[in-house]
């Protein structure tokens, strides 16, 4: 059984991946897309469409944010549920996010009904996700602190000792950093940080 996600964790796909399912003479083309946002799904189905432009069907579903809160499925002619529901039902199956997957299908010939054209992107999601590797992501936030040079030393061990990123830094008599850390630290951080004296927290 695997171990429950952190708070600040969720699940997406490392890369792209795409291949091939075949049913009574239809092809589907499944392709994975790791997203941030509504931009780039739109890029990457303006893409499919230009070289797939011959295609019977561009159906897809895509799911966004750390908690998958913001999604869409899209049937694209099919019967109504019969295609983006399928796509999604995979992507939600396996807790992803952050997650673009289309099919596109190529009519064979051979209609295979509302039960069979659900299986059929069932299939090609579930084989689309195996492609392309599951890995765990934390949710990120930026902290940035101002002090003088003389607390260096106590700002840096808690740099150390938290494992925080350090995204940009102005060095000087007065200096000013952008810390990364995952979300579920960023409390604790800003109490450690708020004990060194003349210390500043700008903004998260």
């Amino acid at each position: 059984m695997s171990k429950p996600l952190d708070q600040d964790a969720f699940l997406t796909i490392s890369r792209k991946s795409t291949g091939l399912y075949k049913d009574k003479g239809s092809k589907f083309l499944y392709f994975s897309f790791p997203v941030e946002n509504e931009e780039e799904i739109k890029t990457e189905l303006a893409i499919l469409r230009k070289i797939y432009f011959d295609a019977s069907h561009h159906c897809y579903a895509w799911v966004l944010g750390p908690k998958g809160t913001q999604f869409r499925a899209n049937d694209d002619g099919e019967p109504n549920h019969s295609a983006g529901d399928p796509i999604l039902g995979q992507i939600r199956s396996h807790q992803l996010t952050n997650v673009l997957i289309v099919v596109v299908r190529y009519f064979g010939g051979t209609k295979l009904g509302v039960s069979g054209l659900i299986q059929a992107y069932k299939i090609s999601a579930s084989m689309a996700i195996e492609d392309s590797d599951i890995i765990e992501k934390r949710v990120m936030e930026d902290l940035v602190i101002q002090f003088g040079y003389p607390q260096m030393n106590e700002v840096m061990k808690i740099v150390k000792s938290e494992s925080l990123e350090i995204k940009n830094q102005i060095l000087g008599l007065d200096c000013q950093i952008t810390l990364r850390m995952r979300k579920g630290i960023l409390v604790l951080v800003k109490e450690k940080l708020e004990e060194i004296e003349s210390l500043v927290v700008k903004s998260d």
